[in-house]
């Protein structure tokens, strides 16, 4: 068990990426941790029907000397939403990569993402092989 709690933790493995930290293949997905404690947000998010995108923003130099999780919001109908969760504990460079590696393409910097309804609640994935 994780610092979010079984169930919570998030997933995600090394083995679905290259050695640049590309995806492999398009159906590449990391399910976000903590969001448990956003299920009110995540719920009002899938309810405007919208298509969704992940926004994370680099960590602060204060973030990045605490260790902090690396935060994720939706971005949706051209607004920004609460936290709906963290890139799972480990798991931070890949989320990270794929920024770089969508800002020196000259791409959107948010990531395709999906609700989906796990036992423990609503979940966040992030679509990381539609990033390739």
């Amino acid at each position: 068990m994780g610092i979010f709690g079984a169930g919570n933790d998030g997933s995600g493995t090394y083995n679905d990426y290259l050695y640049d930290l590309v995806p492999k293949n398009k159906r590449v997905r990391m399910t976000l941790a903590g969001s448990d404690e956003f299920q009110d947000e995540i719920r009002r998010v899938a309810s405007s029907g919208a298509a969704f995108e992940a926004f994370v923003a680099r960590r602060t130099i204060e973030q990045e000397r605490t260790d902090a999780p690396l935060e994720v919001r939706f971005f949706s109908e051209s607004r920004m939403s609460s936290l709906v969760g963290y890139a799972p504990r480990g798991l931070e460079p890949i989320v990270l990569e794929t920024l770089n590696r969508l800002e020196a393409a000259g791409k959107s910097t948010r990531i395709p993402a999906e609700i989906v309804k796990g036992r423990g609640g609503l979940r966040v994935e992030l679509l990381l092989g539609l990033t390739r």
